[in-house]
């Protein structure tokens, strides 16, 4: 079978502050930005077309959301615990040095972890998760 990952989704919650990170800060570039009714879908990816893509989405948008998981989606966004998504480089620490000094949150510095991969982690200006790991 052949199968790819081709889109992750992440949910923002202002998009020019998740436009500044994923772009200006990770190096990630806009492949499609869609507004409608006040709305904006913005897809971000590495400068390859054919890796994978993160849509960041409106998680309000969701249909069949009722007003009460519209609530616990913002308060679990506003905890950092609603949603989380692996990257991985070749240079660790120099995105670690470019992330940091773009005023990023950090979470974790690099550090080797004891099952064998060296990572670091973000938080996004939404509170999603980034885990970022050295390929060797």
């Amino acid at each position: 079978m052949d199968i790819a990952l081709h889109y992750a989704f992440l949910p923002h919650d202002d998009a020019d502050a998740a436009l500044a990170f994923y772009r200006d800060a990770l190096g990630f570039e806009v492949r499609n930005d869609v507004g409608y009714n006040g709305l904006r879908w913005i897809t971000v990816g590495p400068a390859d077309p054919s890796a994978p893509a993160i849509v960041l989405h409106p998680p309000a948008a969701e249909p069949g959301l009722t007003d009460d998981e519209r609530r616990t989606i913002v308060e679990m966004m506003a905890k950092g615990s609603y949603a989380a998504i692996t990257l991985a480089t070749h240079d660790l620490d120099g995105v670690f040095a470019r992330l940091e000094a773009s005023g990023a949150e950090v979470v974790q510095e690099p550090t080797d972890q004891p099952y064998g991969v060296r990572d670091c982690a973000f938080r996004d200006p939404a509170g999603n998760l980034l885990r970022i790991n050295q390929l060797t």
